[in-house]
């Protein structure tokens, strides 16, 4: 699988298209439905499964990965949340492979604010009227289904929010913003406006309700599976690039008996090190919780996560920028270079903004007055 996807990532990235190749080979084998449970014809996998396979993808290719993955996480959303009726409609077709699930959770009107939304569902003879335009759909134009947030009614305050799902044959679907950007051009996110009628069955969670689902599903395994993916990709480049060092086609610049070059190799080194144990750890956190039936909503628990997205963001783009350094122009800042280390400094540096750093900060700052224990992961 990592094969198939390494193998098509600079064509991916050039074209700034979903590989269609990967995708693919992920329904075949299943992994679409890694969080399905076995009873609905899934693998019946974990968190700790999703962060291991993300990294492996990753490694291959950043943009299918993180495709993948998000997709895994609207499927958390729905195994959690959704009416028995509707899991049983749609976790076999995401199980075998039929159904790859988008999320349109991003707003004009919202200002990246997750849990806000200006765009009301409106009650029809037919069912709930869904209209909304979205700046940025993870590979929304190869998805069979979507998982949108609605402001609950044109009554309701913007706070008031529910999760709706939709088939993409109950939508008109028109292209809204082109997709032609620094990095992570293999996701291919274009803005996408969404109409069409819904039947009220299909609202993922309670009516409003929103909050709860992304506090207890889409927010943890979001940060627990972008963490990882961007992981995979900055681990990977290391590989490669340590792989380089080891033979003679490794650039007459770099002495490998340098104290010089060994101290930046251990920094890489430590930052990724940071990066993996604390990912392990809020995993077991997250996954301990869920299985004694606790919520994620504890104070502790959201400033673990928040803390371990923008420690991720910003470590595994300072490693990859610490390797371009000591490779220098000839293998670090070229394209087409034996190590795409250019590739990954691009797709890393949307990290910080995916869900922006700046956001959770402020959310962390809040979060720990609240904390007088100070309960450290």
């Amino acid at each position: 699988m990592r094969t198939i996807v390494r193998l098509r990532a600079d064509a991916t990235d050039e074209e700034a298209r979903v590989c269609e190749s990967g995708m693919a080979e992920l329904r075949r084998c299943g992994l679409m439905g890694l969080l399905i449970p076995q009873e609905h014809g899934g693998l019946g996998g974990d968190l700790t499964d999703l962060v291991e396979i993300a990294q492996v993808l990753a490694g291959g290719c950043t943009s299918t990965a993180m495709i993948w993955a998000m997709h895994c996480q609207q499927t958390d959303a729905l195994v959690r949340f959704a009416a028995p009726v509707l899991r049983d409609r749609l976790l076999p077709r995401i199980a075998r492979g039929e159904l790859y699930l988008a999320s349109v959770t991003t707003d004009l009107g919202a200002g990246g604010r997750l849990l806000s939304n200006a765009s009301p569902l409106s009650n029809t003879a037919q069912g709930l009227q869904v209209a909304r335009e979205a700046p940025i759909v993870t590979g929304g134009m190869n998805a069979e289904g979507f998982l949108i947030t609605m402001r609950s009614s044109p009554e309701a305050p913007e706070s008031d929010v529910s999760l709706v799902y939709a088939d993409r044959g109950q939508l008109d679907i028109v292209e809204r913003e082109d997709w032609d950007t620094l990095g992570m051009r293999g996701t291919h996110s274009l803005g996408l406006k969404l109409t069409g009628v819904v039947p009220r069955s299909q609202v993922v969670g309670e009516d409003g309700g929103f909050r709860t689902v992304a506090l207890e599903s889409m927010a943890p395994v979001g940060h627990l599976a972008w963490t990882a993916c961007w992981l995979g990709t900055a681990s990977s480049a290391l590989g490669g690039l340590v792989g380089l060092l080891r033979t003679s086609e490794r650039p007459r610049s770099i002495d490998v008996r340098s104290e010089l070059v060994a101290e930046r190799l251990a920094r890489i080194r430590m930052d990724l090190e940071l990066v993996s144990g604390y990912l392990h750890r809020v995993t077991d956190e997250v996954s301990l919780l869920r299985a004694a039936g606790s919520s994620l909503a504890g104070t502790a628990t959201q400033i673990h996560l928040n803390t371990l997205k923008v420690t991720a963001a910003e470590l595994t783009f300072r490693s990859v920028d610490r390797m371009i350094q000591l490779a220098g122009l000839s293998v670090g800042y070229r394209r087409q270079s034996a190590v795409p280390l250019e590739r990954h400094f691009r797709d890393l540096r949307s990290a910080a903004l995916n869900y922006a750093n700046d956001r959770l900060l402020t959310a962390t700052g809040a979060l720990t007055l609240m904390d007088r224990a100070v309960q450290l992961a």
